[in-house]
């Protein structure tokens, strides 16, 4: 069900009371800035590690592309590790931490080259595979005396249906079968150099996916009908799956999951860790999930710059579009003050997003407007630092990625 307007009453003063700190501490900072409430983050942590029920969580790095809060996150129980997004990335991870996956296969040869001549490096990376192509190119860019090198085989965890007409879910490996896994673990064994250490699948289709959008009732019944499926599926093919490439190798670790998906990716037997990340932001496509709501704790803040009438109230920039399909939920939200809106005819723009709503009716030049972006870690892509909050005062200033001079992709 959608929320009572009891809960959303509870949650409209929870934030109410969120802004009153946040507004106060940052008064004399000049935007646009970006800022993490730490209370909101740490709170949203404890939830990740009750939602994973003692499995331990590996955390996606490109979900908060900052190194100071990756470590604030590490330095928790529940969390273990870092599922990063490129291996240029992971190179620089590696200096400060251990036990690294890549996420996704690289053709970045330089780096290839990197990873192979350091023992060191090698032996806190795992690369990501799913095909044959993948282990000819590192060894093309690598050459026989190498140090080896770790990988992981991505299965693919999509719902097919219909003999595989339908896909429901990111498309990503072609590995998708039991047979096929421990076919491609055989291929890995006979190569000198690898060593295949883990199998990662993402069940886009059940983590990113909130089950309790607005609009038609139908198509949530839909939605969550498919999610079950899916998951009934994924169980026992993924476990068929783990045990096949069990008779091939031995495996360090078995990933599943995402932040929206811990409850019934943890309860796989064979899955040994998860994977998530964005639940520590509680970004805006959060906000419509049933099993889980974090706080919203990560935020970016822009000046009002213009008044072009009596209704209108003008931002300086604001076009922070997240990733994915077109649609209303790839825009940014309009977090504080409450009630406003954009334009239909200009949304949030490039160079400037004009507001309507009773509040911009009162906004001043110079006055402030709160957003949050509809996912986590592409936030940081447009600022150098976030500052941090707690309890009603600036802790700590950090850099983004960005801010380090780092500009990955």
């Amino acid at each position: 069900m959608l929320e009572t307007p009891t809960a959303k009453n509870a949650w409209a003063s929870a934030q109410q009371g969120q802004f009153d700190r946040l507004r106060a501490a940052t008064a004399g900072l000049e935007p646009p800035f970006g800022v993490i409430d730490l209370d909101a983050f740490d709170a949203n942590a404890l939830d990740l590690e009750r939602r994973a029920s003692g499995k331990p969580i590996r955390l996606a790095s490109k979900s908060l592309r900052s190194r100071a809060l990756i470590r604030r996150a590490l330095d928790r129980p529940g969390f273990q590790g870092i599922l990063g997004f490129t291996l240029p990335e992971a190179l620089w991870l590696a200096e400060e931490f251990d036990d690294i996956v890549v996420g996704y296969p690289t053709t970045d040869l330089t780096a290839l080259r990197e990873l192979a001549s350091d023992e060191r490096l090698a032996s806190r990376i795992t690369l990501m595979v799913d095909s044959v192509e993948h282990l000819d190119l590192i060894d093309a860019a690598t050459g026989p005396r190498r140090t080896r090198i770790r990988v992981c085989l991505e299965l693919d965890a999509a719902l097919r249906l219909f003999g595989g007409r339908l896909h429901l879910g990111p498309r990503r490996s072609p590995v998708h079968t039991p047979r096929e896994a421990a076919a491609f673990a055989r291929e890995v064994a006979a190569r000198p150099g690898f060593e295949l250490t883990g199998i990662m699948g993402y069940e886009g289709q059940i983590a990113g996916l909130g089950d309790n959008q607005p609009g038609s009732r139908l198509k949530r019944a839909a939605l969550r009908a498919m999610q079950r499926s899916s998951a009934e599926e994924l169980y026992e093919r993924r476990e068929a799956a783990v045990a096949a490439v069990r008779t091939v190798t031995a495996l360090r670790f078995v990933n599943g999951g995402g932040t929206g998906s811990l409850e019934s990716t943890t309860r796989e037997d064979a899955v040994t860790e998860l994977a998530a990340g964005s639940g520590l932001y509680g970004p805006g496509l959060f906000d419509f999930y049933r099993r889980f709501r974090p706080a919203p704790a990560a935020y970016f803040v822009l000046p009002v710059v213009r008044r072009p009438s009596a209704q209108i109230a003008t931002l300086l920039g604001g076009g922070w579009v997240a990733s994915g399909p077109l649609g209303k939920d790839r825009l940014p939200t309009l977090a504080w003050p409450p009630g406003l809106h954009v334009t239909a005819t200009e949304a949030f723009g490039e160079v400037q997003t004009p507001l309507l709503g009773k509040p911009a009716h009162v906004l001043r030049i110079g006055d402030r407007v709160w957003l949050r972006h509809a996912k986590a870690g592409e936030m940081c892509e447009r600022i150098g630092e976030l500052h941090l909050i707690e309890g009603g005062e600036v802790v700590d200033t950090v850099p983004t990625y960005r801010g380090e001079g780092r500009h990955f992709l």
